[in-house]
């Protein structure tokens, strides 16, 4: 079976049909599978900014904010917060510019990053892979509090990022539609790599958003669920051990403590 499965992914990695789902999902037809929606994924929406019935479609409910405080963030300024509700799905150390054992698979980070020039600051870093179900809240945050160095958008495929892509089809995290955010923080840099996939070719940066972030602080969202790769530059993360592969985190949970190579 896994070569039918392969076939069809293969054909929903088609950005036309992303496209068109993406503008049903924006339509204000969609607004009435919101209550739906929100039943069969188990989404808390006592959480959500608004009621339901104040969302005008399925993706203005998909992008929805949270009620301020739902997502305490970390107290220690040196922590290494998600910038993401997620599961953990890959994190190690990265050798010689190599992310290993992603589902599986191993990933080239000259690859990941489209061969910035910035991916020097990061062959022996530290990586974490975060996946966003439908499920989850869709914002992405700042994991550190600093300086916007650059915004980079990598064109490609649309494929999905669930378990049997990850796990069966060509890696995928290099191969999908990507947006890097670089930032400066008080020990170096770090790479927030948001990949899209199948309804996510559109990854939007937050309106007005500005050079300098707090922790926490808004920077894009996914338009469905998907993935974000975070990288720390060499030298500059304690890990915390405690977080494992298959973890469940939340916007600002303590991932690691940063400090000066």
């Amino acid at each position: 079976m896994k070569p039918v499965f392969k076939l069809l992914t293969e054909l929903s990695s088609r950005k036309w049909i992303s496209q068109l789902t993406g503008k049903f999902a924006k339509s204000s037809f969609s607004k009435r599978l919101i209550p739906r929606f929100a039943k069969s994924y188990g989404i808390n929406i006592e959480e959500a900014e608004k009621s339901m019935d104040q969302y005008a479609s399925l993706n203005d409910f998909f992008t929805r904010r949270l009620k301020p405080g739902s997502r305490p963030i970390h107290p220690d300024p040196a922590s290494l917060i998600s910038p993401v509700d997620a599961i953990v799905t890959g994190k190690g150390v990265i050798q010689e510019g190599q992310l290993f054992n992603i589902k599986g698979q191993d990933y080239d980070l000259e690859e990941l990053l489209n061969h910035s020039p910035r991916m020097i600051n990061y062959i022996h870093g530290y990586f974490y892979v975060l996946y966003l179900s439908p499920t989850d809240y869709h914002r992405i945050h700042a994991p550190v509090e600093g300086t916007i160095l650059e915004k980079d958008r990598i064109k490609g495929k649309v494929y999905p990022v669930h378990d049997f892509s990850l796990t069966h089809m060509n890696k995928v995290l290099s191969r999908n539609e990507r947006v890097v955010t670089y930032m400066q923080h008080a020990c170096g840099e770090v790479a927030v790599v948001k990949v899209g996939a199948l309804n996510v070719a559109s990854i939007q940066y937050t309106d007005h958003l500005q050079p300098q972030v707090e922790r926490g602080g808004e920077l894009a969202y996914f338009e469905f669920g998907s993935t974000v790769v975070l990288l720390t530059e060499n030298g500059t993360l304690q890990p915390d051990d405690n977080i494992q592969v298959g973890d469940k985190v939340k916007l600002g949970t303590h991932l690691g403590t940063l400090h000066a190579k």
